[in-house]
C-alpha cells in the first residue's frame, strides 16, 4: 500500500506542472502578459505622446493605453451577464421603441415607469466608437424603473458606418455625435407627448459614451434653439475628455480624427465653459493609465472653472466591470446615478407580496 501511494504522489509531482502551465490569451503585440502593465519602452523607439504630468508614451505604450482589453488580468463576461439581465428585464417590461431621425441607425429605448413626475435618464452606450446598441444597455432599465426613473437607451450610428458625400466610408466622429446630440434634444422637444417631464432630463454614458457625455453637456445648445440648461446633471464614466492622444492610437486605423475639426470640436475639456449642470465623472482602478489620467484632469480643470463635479475612483473595477455598476443601486455609478436625480433605490414591498 506504502508503494501504491508513493506511485500515486510521484505521478502527481509530474502532471501538476502540466495542469499549472497557462497559456496567455491572444492579443495585439501592444499587450504584454500579465495585464495592467504597458510595454517596455525597447532601444530607439521615439516618444510619440506626454502627457500634461511629464509621462511619455511610446506608440506601443499609446496603443496599449487606449486599448482596454491590454488591462483585464481576468476579462469577465460581462456580455453575457449583460445580455442575459436585459433579456430578462423586457421580458417582464419591453421597451417602446421611437424612431429620433431618418436614418435606421437613429432609434432610442424607453424602458417607462409608473411612478409619478418621473425624472428621465438618456444612456450614451461605448464600444470604442465602433460598437455598442441600445439594446445591449437595456440592463441598466430596471434599477431606473425600480426607483421612479424613466430610462433611455440610443441608438446612433458609428464610425464605421459613416459615409461622406462621395458615398465612401469616412470614418467620421462628427456625425455619429450629431446624432447622439440630435437623439437627447429630440427626448427634451418630444417629452410632452412622450409622457415625460421635460424639466427632468439627464444623461449618462460609459466609454466611448463617455466621451459623447462629455460632447452632448458641452454643446452649445442655446445656438441649436434649445435651452442652455435642459440637461439638468450628467454622468459621465471612464470617457475620453482630450482627443489628442487617443488620435495618436492605434484607434485611428479606424476613426479619421483628421476631418475637419474633430479633435478642436469633439474634445470636451476645449468646451468646458459650456457646462451649467451638476456632472458626476468616474473610473475604476483597473483601468488604462490614460483612461484614468482623463478622468482626473477633466475633473480638475472643471473644479478650476468652479463648476459642480463629484469623482469616483472604484478600487479594483476595470473597464467593464465598472460600467456594470449602472445597473446596481448600490454600485458606485449607480448610486450616484440615482443621487443625481434626487431618487434612492426602489425598495417598497409589491402590493399583495408581502412576506408572510
Amino acid at each position: 500500500m506504502r508503494r501504491l501511494f508513493l506511485l500515486a504522489l510521484f505521478g502527481a509531482s509530474i502532471a501538476l506542472p502540466a495542469l499549472a502551465a497557462f497559456t496567455p490569451p491572444s492579443s495585439p503585440a501592444y499587450c504584454p502578459w500579465p495585464a495592467w502593465k504597458l510595454p517596455d519602452r525597447q532601444p530607439g523607439d521615439a516618444t510619440v505622446y506626454t502627457d500634461p504630468h511629464g509621462v511619455t508614451y511610446t506608440k506601443a505604450q499609446i496603443d496599449s493605453a487606449y486599448d482596454q482589453v491590454c488591462w483585464q488580468q481576468d476579462p469577465p463576461d460581462t456580455g453575457a451577464r449583460d445580455s442575459w439581465l436585459t433579456n430578462d428585464f423586457r421580458a417582464r417590461l419591453p421597451a417602446e421603441r421611437y424612431a429620433y431621425g431618418p436614418t435606421q441607425f437613429e432609434g432610442l429605448d424607453l424602458y417607462r415607469t409608473s411612478a409619478a413626475h418621473a425624472p428621465t435618464m438618456i444612456f450614451i452606450h461605448g464600444g470604442a466608437w465602433r460598437g455598442g446598441s441600445a439594446l445591449g444597455s437595456g440592463y441598466q432599465s430596471e434599477m431606473y424603473v425600480d426607483a421612479g426613473a424613466n430610462f433611455i437607451a440610443l441608438d446612433f450610428i458609428n464610425v464605421t458606418q459613416t459615409v461622406g458625400a462621395d458615398g465612401k466610408p469616412d470614418k467620421n466622429l462628427i456625425t455619429m455625435a450629431e446624432q447622439v446630440r440630435n437623439g437627447v434634444a429630440w427626448v427634451y422637444k418630444n417629452a410632452k407627448a412622450l409622457g415625460l417631464d421635460p424639466n427632468g432630463i439627464y444623461v449618462s454614458g460609459h466609454s466611448s459614451g463617455g466621451h459623447l457625455c462629455g460632447v452632448v453637456i458641452t454643446t452649445d445648445w442655446v445656438a441649436r434653439g434649445l435651452p442652455a440648461d435642459f440637461i439638468k446633471g450628467a454622468v459621465c464614466a471612464s470617457g475620453m475628455y482630450d482627443l489628442i492622444p487617443a488620435s495618436l492610437s492605434a484607434r485611428n486605423l479606424y476613426l479619421n480624427f483628421q476631418l475637419g475639426d474633430t479633435i478642436t470640436q469633439l474634445s470636451p475639456i476645449l468646451h468646458m465653459d459650456r457646462i451649467n449642470m451638476p456632472v458626476v465623472v468616474g473610473h475604476g482602478t483597473k483601468e488604462t493609465p490614460e483612461f484614468q489620467r482623463q478622468t482626473d484632469d477633466f475633473a480638475v480643470a472643471l473644479k478650476a472653472l468652479g463648476k459642480d463635479v463629484t469623482v469616483i475612483v472604484a478600487p479594483g473595477y476595470n473597464h467593464f466591470e465598472f460600467a456594470e455598476t449602472f445597473a446596481n443601486p448600490y454600485g458606485p455609478l449607480g448610486r450616484a446615478a440615482l443621487k443625481l436625480m434626487g431618487l434612492q433605490p426602489g425598495a417598497a414591498l409589491i402590493w399583495g407580496h408581502r412576506p408572510k
